[in-house]
């Protein structure tokens, strides 16, 4: 599944230039993560690199945009054929 910023982010701007899919970007009061970008970094390292580097460990799954490992694949493939 996608990944979601929750509430607790305090803005501190380490996750966004780890995310390969630009997938990151700076919310109304908080970071955000769009899914149709996030991949959980699949196709590029073995964890989710924002959830490996946030400090206050609020990135978490996002059950609104459940995807199976194999989605997630196919979602990098068709985002690295757009590039």
């Amino acid at each position: 599944m996608s990944l979601k910023i929750t509430d607790a982010c305090v803005n501190c701007d380490v996750c966004e230039p780890v995310c390969p899919n630009k997938a990151i970007s700076l919310g109304e009061e908080y970071y955000v993560i769009d899914p149709a970008l996030c991949t959980e970094c699949v196709g590029h390292h073995d964890q989710p690199q924002c959830v490996e580097v946030c400090p206050v460990e609020c990135i978490v799954p996002d059950p609104d945009h459940a995807e199976t490992r194999d989605d997630l694949f196919h979602k990098y493939q068709s985002l690295v054929s757009i590039r």
